[in-house]
Parts: C-alpha cells; structure tokens; sequence
C-alpha cells in the first residue's frame, strides 16, 4: 500500500499563491516585441485570462495554460482544482472547452500512484467540462506541479475580455474568497475542518454554468480571480478599460471563518506581493479594515468570475446565478469613470 503523504508538507507555497510577483513580471514582460496579427483578437496587452486568435468569421480558438504546487493535502484534489483553474480562463471569455493537455513536474522519488490519483483528478474536472484530454508532457523536478494547457472556442462577436468595462457597470462575483488564508491556516495546522473543505469544493467548481450566463445576457467583460487576488484583477480589468472600479469590500462573501483566520494572522506571502503591486494605483478608505484589505489581496486559486453587467441586469443575473450552482454570487462593487486611482476601495 502507497503511504499516504501530504501534499501541502511539500510546499511553501501552493496554488496560485505561488505566482511570481506581478510586478517583477511587468518588468521582465515591459520591452518584449509587440506581437501583432490581423486574426489576434486577444494579445498580452491588457494581461487577459487567455489569448484569442480568429479561424474564421464566426469561430476562434482560445489558448490559455496554468499549473501550479500543491494547493490541498489530498493527490485527487489537487489534480481537480489545478485543472478547474486552468479551465476557468476559457469560461471567462465567454468559451467552451474543446481540448486540453496535462502539463506535470513531478520528483523521482515519490510514489507514481501520488501522480496517477492527481492525474485522475484532473482527467475528472476536463471530462465536466466537455473537453478531450489530448495527452501531455512530464519532467521531473523537486517539487511536484500539475496544470494544463487548454484550448477552448468562441465565436469572434461573442468575446469576453478584461477591457470592455463600461462606468455605470455593476460587478458581480461569483465565487467567495479566501483560499489562500484558509491553506495557510490549514498548514499551521489551525484550519478547521469544515472551511478547509469549503475552500477545497469552491476551487473544484467549474465556472461553466456562469459563462453560459455571461453569454445569455451578453456580458462583455469579465475575469477570473486568482493570484492576483480581488484587487489585483480588479485593478487589471480597471486599467485595461481605461476606468476607476469602486470595490466594496464588506460585501465580498467570504468562505467559512475567513476573517478569523486572517485576525489571528493566517495571510500568505502571496498578499503582501500583490499589496506592493496594487497600492500606488489603489486607495482604500480610512474605515477599511486592515482585515478586509487583506481579503481583498489574498491570493486566490481557481476563484469565481468578476463581471462587469448593466445595472438594471444585475438583480436578475445573480439570482440566476445563485440558482446555477454559484449561491454566493454578490454585488460587489460598481464601475466609474476614470479617476486618479483605478481602484477605490470602501
């Protein structure tokens, strides 16, 4: 029998929380050539989930990867959330699933039975999803990584991209947060059961159900929040749409005792790095707790969308939402027009 071992034992970070530094990644990313295409829709200027390239006039191809270090202690889970999370960039351009490859870096001297449940896991969450498992690639290294490479279709007029929000947008979240809290907490051994395992089912959740949404009610745009955090693609989709977002910080739903763990000190790296990226373009009122401006920096994996919807469809689209498989779905803020700051947090 195979011993049972704990993933999270193996890592100082995992998940998305493992992201570099946005900000040193703006630096190594600052003098790269300009890529340019009369059929590239959607390129690395506004840092969108995924890349879109044209086919045809009425079908074009999403690209996106992601893998990530353990997020969970169990082999199953983590090879469910990895592939969630790398599927979630094509749901949050408005796609559907049609292929995806396993991406795996995984040590020599660890049990292939570890690799296969985490393999299971991720072949389970790309069969949900309707998607075709094409195969992948392995190497070995110290510390094991799991993800995909996924490619997802769109029609070309339906596109959904960080950059189209418009003041007068109401944004809708639909997934809670604090993941990476309860995961630091979880490897101090202080995490209770019952958030651990909220946190573990809100990061398997496919955000399949709310792209079909997004398209019903032609949504334009939206994004997935992960290692950035709330406020870092909150900032993101505010500069690539050349707006201020007013985030409201004590209606973002929250999983399990959230707030407990982060007062009793439970804040990954991860939200320190994305505080240096985010303050010199975000203001938070003096009310704010430190808190809630920790939850709102705290490094998500495979998190809910963000969308930015009509005023007068917001009601109607989050109860659609929370009778869809999303029940935390949340008015969470509004889209202004652009100010000094790009994000006003109250």
């Amino acid at each position: 029998m195979t011993k049972k071992i704990d993933l999270l034992n193996l890592v100082e970070q995992g998940g998305c929380s493992a992201k570099l530094s946005a900000t040193e990644l703006n630096k190594a990313l600052a003098d790269l050539p300009k890529i340019t295409h009369e059929n590239l829709l959607v390129d690395i200027d506004t840092h969108d989930d995924g890349g879109v390239y044209k086919i045809r006039d009425d079908y074009a191809i999403i690209q996106t990867t992601d893998f990530f270090p353990p997020v969970c202690s169990d082999a199953y889970d983590f090879g469910q959330i990895a592939a969630a999370n790398a599927l979630s960039d094509v749901y949050a351009m408005g796609g559907q699933v049609i292929t995806a490859m396993n991406l795996v870096m995984f040590p020599e001297n660890l049990s292939m039975d570890i690799l296969k449940d985490i393999l299971k896991g991720g072949q389970k969450k790309i069969q949900e999803a309707g998607g075709v498992l094409l195969g992948g690639h392995s190497i070995a290294d110290d510390i094991p990584k799991y993800g995909l490479a996924v490619t997802g279709w769109v029609h070309p007029d339906d596109v959904i991209t960080n950059a189209a929000a418009k003041p007068g947008d109401v944004l809708v979240l639909t997934k809670p947060i604090g993941t990476g809290s309860i995961i630091s907490a979880k490897k101090n051994g202080i995490a209770s059961p019952e958030s651990y395992q909220a946190a573990i089912e809100n990061m398997k959740l496919l955000n399949d159900k709310a792209a079909l949404i997004m398209n019903k009610y032609n949504i334009k745009c939206a994004t997935d929040i992960t290692g950035f955090g709330l406020l870092g693609h909150a900032l993101k989709m505010a500069d690539g749409s050349n707006v201020s977002i007013r985030l409201e910080s004590s209606k973002v739903p929250t999983i399990g005792n959230v707030m407990e763990l982060i007062e009793m000190g439970c804040i990954p790296g991860a939200a320190f790095r994305n505080q240096e990226f985010t303050e010199g373009s975000c203001r938070f009122e003096s009310s704010v707790d430190y808190n809630h401006k920790m939850l709102v920096l705290d490094a998500q994996t495979s998190g809910g969308l963000l969308m930015c919807v009509p005023k007068e469809k917001a009601e109607v689209i989050i109860k659609e939402l929370r009778n869809t498989g999303y029940p935390d779905s949340s008015e969470v803020g509004s889209v202004i027009t652009r100010s000094e700051k790009s994000v006003y947090i109250h």
